[in-house]
């Protein structure tokens, strides 16, 4: 069910179909230093997902990745937990208009999760805008679409997308991300502050997480940008 990554770090990965392809797709928990749960990218809320995450701690804040990534299942941690707040990526309000929002993410984390968490918006693309997270207690940085990471253990129809979609075996975007970027300076700045954390792990929004080298992944991952 639920893998613990690190202190106070959970992950939960499940399956995901895009187009034909098993992609996947990856839920982190974090446990702040307060007590309550930092979900990121909620999953289908299950019987058995609530009962772990019951074992973890109380719902606090729900997060999406963009307006595409991580906001399906959003109002069932609302039903669940009702002192979690939603947590919106920019865009995601005009996406989901059935939803209360309680927060639109930017720059600029929480006072409330800011002891533990730092976050920046990945901007620079026509259409889609994505925060990227950095738990500091365990040097994970978590991303969303900006994060495939397809490797050896995803079936061969995957694996052979990912190659001509340019995630293969590194941290990065898929080829139509790069395609529709708008402002290569704003999205560059954004990577950099990204890689400015001393992180070592990444969880991405899709694929096989990096365990150890995931600043070198990432570098590697957006060459052709920086």
């Amino acid at each position: 069910m639920i893998e613990q990554q690190a202190e106070r770090l959970w992950t939960y990965e499940e399956p995901l179909r895009f187009f034909g392809f098993e992609i996947g797709r990856i839920m982190s928990v974090i446990r702040l230093s307060s007590g309550g749960l930092f979900v990121q990218s909620p999953a289908a809320l299950t019987t058995d997902l609530r009962s772990a995450l019951d074992d973890l701690g109380e719902g606090r804040f729900v997060a999406s990745a963009s307006k595409l990534h991580g906001h399906l299942y959003m109002e069932q941690y609302r039903d669940a937990y009702p002192d979690a707040e939603l947590l919106a990526a920019p865009g995601l309000p005009a996406r989901r208009p059935d939803l209360r929002f309680d927060q639109l993410l930017g720059e600029t984390p929480d006072p409330r999760w800011a002891p533990d968490i730092d976050q920046v918006a990945i901007a620079g693309n026509r259409w889609l805008t994505e925060l990227a997270y950095f738990h500091r207690p365990s040097r994970t940085v978590i991303l969303g679409d900006v994060g495939y990471h397809i490797g050896e253990q995803s079936p061969l129809k995957t694996r052979l997308m990912a190659r001509v979609f340019g995630v293969y075996k590194q941290v990065g975007p898929t080829v139509d991300y790069r395609l529709t970027i708008k402002n290569r300076a704003t999205l560059r700045r954004a990577v950099q502050d990204v890689l400015s954390w001393d992180f070592d792990r990444v969880v991405p929004g899709h694929g096989e997480i990096v365990e150890t080298g995931g600043k070198r992944a990432v570098i590697d991952g957006f060459d052709w940008l920086l």
